[in-house]
């Protein structure tokens, strides 16, 4: 939910009426008190997966904004935790609050997730939130990075909810955002790319795959299961071979 600390509507409306990178550059300064942070519960239920599958060396949050995915590799990894995103904003948001003298620190590159400039340096990449702002055809691309960056047995997670049934009212709000942004981007420059409709999961073990993933899916109990036994959520585990 959003707090009185949060982005006032005319903040959230200047957001929105920008780019991605300019638009999180303006919100990221009370990113954290607004409900598009990744919460508290969803890290520790994907922390508490994770952790038997270590320990790992180093770590990669991917689309890091202001650093929930280091939030989950600090405790995980034994040298080092990478941020990277292309908001400065972010950037400099999650530099202030993780100057806190803990080890590993925590280092932030600004760099484009379509394009990051690493070659198996990581043990573990995460990622929280960010994949609605890429569009399918993106995919191969992002996937293809991650991969690049992992040493050989790397993995990469990242929670997936269920698709929604149509009967259920969050069915229609997300299809309404999705048709909402589809209209403002048709109409708007510069365009702003989120869509919460965009990355379903049998697409995504394909392109991860084809990126030369190994993938498994792992239940987070603690958000229950659906009346036909399936999870309601997800990690996918993607394993570099």
């Amino acid at each position: 939910m959003f707090t009185s600390q949060g982005p006032t509507i005319r903040e959230l409306t200047v957001q929105a009426l920008s780019s991605i990178e300019r638009g999180y550059d303006l919100l990221a300064p009370k990113f954290d008190h607004t409900p598009f942070r990744t919460p508290d519960r969803f890290l520790d239920a994907v922390a508490g997966t994770l952790e038997p599958l270590g320990p790992f060396g180093a770590g990669l949050d991917v689309c890091c904004g202001t650093g929930a995915g280091a939030r989950v590799l600090r405790p995980l990894c034994r040298e080092r935790v990478t941020g990277v995103d292309f908001s400065a904003g972010m950037l400099a948001a999650a530099r202030e609050a993780f100057d806190d003298g803990r080890t590993p620190a925590v280092e932030w590159t600004r760099a484009d997730a379509r394009a990051l400039p690493f070659t198996q340096e990581f043990d573990l990449a995460v990622s929280f939130g960010a994949f609605g702002h890429f569009l399918p055809a993106e995919r191969p691309a992002l996937f293809a990075g991650v991969h690049r960056a992992l040493r050989p047995g790397g993995l990469f997670a990242f929670p997936i909810g269920a698709p929604q049934p149509i009967r259920s009212p969050l069915y229609w709000t997300l299809l309404g955002f999705d048709s909402v942004m589809r209209v403002r981007n048709a109409l708007w420059r510069p365009r702003f790319v989120m869509y919460y409709r965009t990355f379903p999961l049998r697409g995504v073990r394909d392109d991860l795959a084809a990126a030369g993933f190994t993938v498994r899916l792992r239940p987070l109990e603690v958000f229950g299961r659906r009346t036909d036994g399936s999870p309601n959520w997800r990690l996918v585990v993607a394993r570099k071979e």
